[in-house]
């Protein structure tokens, strides 16, 4: 065997290992990936209930309902469709009504949500990049994230 030859095998052995690694690595993490979506976006792609996600949009004005032991139920609106969402726990300091909100679960059905991690902005001229980008998108974006007072209005309806 000639020096060639034998880099050669070196070369594809290395990229052999390096693929299945790779491939072992996808694998592993399959089941971390959370992908983002808005209300309108799950009622058109429809995913599996059971899946796992992020839900962005804005919380419906008069939706928020708390009950025994920490539990919260809210609507996210993102101008057309809205979903049900419950969660446990605390939220954070700066939710509320017409605010922007991403949170983190799984889906019970195409309209409702299970969440187990809630994020709210941080101050009054920020919003997760992708609920603002999905709002723009559909033409509901307003510069303090809130919607316009015609589409809160029938976002209530």
């Amino acid at each position: 065997m000639t020096r060639k030859q034998r880099r050669l095998i070196l070369i594809g052995s290395a990229l052999g290992v390096l693929f299945v690694a790779a491939g072992l690595t996808m694998f592993a993490l399959r089941d971390n990936i959370v992908f983002f979506y808005t209300p309108s976006e799950i009622a058109a792609k429809a995913p599996a209930p059971g899946t796992r996600l992020r839900l962005g949009g804005l919380v419906r004005q008069g939706s928020v309902v708390r009950g025994a032991d920490r539990a919260v139920s809210f609507e996210v609106v993102d101008g057309e469709r809205h979903v049900s969402v419950s969660y446990k726990g605390l939220l954070p300091d700066l939710f509320r009504e017409g605010q922007g909100v991403v949170a983190e679960g799984v889906l019970v059905s195409p309209t409702e949500f299970r969440a187990d991690n809630v994020l709210a902005k941080h101050d009054e001229t920020y919003m997760p990049r992708e609920v603002a980008d999905a709002l723009k998108k559909q033409g509901h974006w307003q510069p303090d994230g809130k919607l316009p007072n015609a589409e809160a209005k029938s976002a209530q309806q």
